[in-house]
């Protein structure tokens, strides 16, 4: 029953909200929707967590300790940012930016994009987990295009036509995996369900898998924003709404590195090498490192944290191609931490950015005056996503550059250089918008800062504590992927 409910619900939204989205009350019925979404994630993690995976509906749905844990972050970051996006898009549409029915628009496929996600962590089957792939990067496309400006529709066509691209590797690689496991379980063996296939990965053809999983790779990197597949991500963020900025870096992001993970499982076992570990590290330290060195470029805050979100996907990716129960447990904790203090930075930027009527940061100063809150929120973020003790961030970083001293002794000085110049980049940027000298007049509402300072007190907690329950929780996913 949580089930159907965790799929049932968003979907049900964005078909209610694309024939009401236009009306007054459609933010809150948003948020409704995103909050009974996250209750039926709670109840449904509660469920396996306690009695261990299952599969349902004919074995197309699968469940079991690592995606019920991303279903329940999931739910968690959309239903913070549809409180968010409540006043937020109310400003815009009467600063004159959005009509009533783009309002409509952004309501509907909000609730369609959670749909998507929950579906593509949930299905069993790699068929149906691209196609979800598909239609979310469809329902984004539509919401980063919102503003229907010159730079936001080139941002959402060169997102359609990268994605599209890499996208269709992606499906090359599951045709090949489809191929490869056929000879194994026959015509009617259910030969692209994942626990089918899962079963019988060391009789797999190592040649054919090794093949499918460089395309499953690149496509499905494409989506993480794996460097030099990146290009579409600093675009998309930068031009779309800050709502959805927060849920394509907390949301998108994980999921598709998932879809990697589950991918990587399956070539493991066939292999018996470490193939697709070595490219999952080669592709995210280089990610780690000419993310670092962008971030030093930029003058657009949230085309900064774009490269912020890819140098961290980077640092995951890393520590997933390192394998091991220490390594995934840090990769785990580290998408957590990510996803939480990247959505509450976006928060806080989109205060920011409406405030002061630009985005860029030479010309948002003094913060702290103008609002303490939105100033506290963003530098305490940026000190968080910069790996400052006591926030997890810190605390999963460690775990991953300690595992990666022991493992990789060669990755470590990449990683410590490509962290300290982030560090350097961002900080140095970041400092004066929030003290500096401002003549702007103090903000007449109060913003919605609620979910920043929860993200921000969760990311805390587990800098200092990890409850037994969630930590019990990493350590049945890590040892699944390891």
């Amino acid at each position: 029953m949580e089930f159907f409910l965790v799929l049932g619900i968003p979907l049900l939204g964005g078909i209610v909200l694309a024939l009401i989205g236009h009306t007054r009350r459609a933010a809150e019925y948003n948020a409704l929707f995103s909050l009974l979404t996250l209750i039926a994630a709670i109840n449904l993690t509660v469920h396996i967590v306690n009695h261990g995976p299952q599969l349902l509906f004919q074995d197309q749905f699968f469940l079991d300790p690592l995606n019920v844990f991303l279903v329940a972050l999931t739910a968690l970051v959309g239903f913070t940012t549809s409180l968010f996006s409540r006043p937020y898009m109310r400003i815009e549409h009467h600063h004159g930016r959005l009509t009533v029915g783009r309002l409509r628009l952004y309501h509907s496929m909000f609730q369609m994009f959670m749909f998507t996600m929950l579906l593509a962590l949930t299905t069993n089957n790699m068929g149906i987990l691209w196609v979800a792939m598909e239609a979310a990067t469809l329902t984004t496309v539509l919401l980063v295009s919102l503003y229907r400006t010159t730079a936001s529709l080139e941002a959402a066509w060169k997102y359609f036509i990268l994605c599209g691209v890499g996208i269709a590797q992606a499906l090359f690689g599951t045709i090949l995996l489809y191929f490869a496991a056929e000879k194994v379980l026959g015509h009617e063996g259910g030969a692209l369900l994942w626990t089918h296939l899962n079963a019988v990965k060391g009789t797999l053809e190592p040649t054919v898998m090794s093949l499918a999983f460089v395309f499953l790779l690149v496509g499905y990197g494409t989506k993480v924003g794996l460097v030099p597949l990146h290009n579409w991500l600093p675009d998309a963020h930068a031009e779309g709404p800050t709502p959805v900025s927060a849920v394509l870096s907390g949301l998108l992001l994980n999921v598709a590195l998932y879809a990697v993970v589950r991918c990587k499982v399956l070539a493991d076992g066939a292999l018996h090498s470490n193939l697709a570990g070595v490219l999952m590290m080669g592709f995210g330290l280089l990610s780690v490192v000419v993310a670092a060195f962008f971030l030093s470029r930029q003058k657009d805050i949230k085309r900064m944290f774009a490269y912020s979100s890819i140098e961290h996907m980077g640092i995951v990716t890393f520590a997933f191609g390192m394998g091991g129960p220490l390594a995934s447990f840090g990769g785990l904790l580290h998408m957590t931490v990510h996803s939480l203090t990247k959505s509450a930075i976006f928060f806080a930027v989109g205060h920011a950015t409406q405030k002061s009527g630009t985005q860029l940061m030479e010309q948002i100063r003094g913060l702290i005056k103008i609002s303490p809150t939105v100033g506290w929120g963003l530098m305490l973020g940026t000190l968080a996503i910069l790996g400052m003790p006591p926030f997890g961030v810190f605390a999963s970083e460690f775990l991953i550059l300690t595992t990666a001293m022991k493992q990789q002794p060669w990755a470590t000085p990449f990683l410590l250089m490509a962290l300290g110049v982030a560090f350097a980049s961002i900080f140095g940027k970041v400092q004066p918008m929030v003290f500096g000298e401002s003549t702007l007049p103090k903000l007449p509402h109060k913003p919605a800062m609620l979910p920043v300072f929860v993200h921000l007190a969760l990311v805390l907690m587990l800098g200092l504590w990890i409850p037994p329950y969630l930590a019990e929780w990493y350590r049945q996913a890590a040892k699944f992927i390891g």
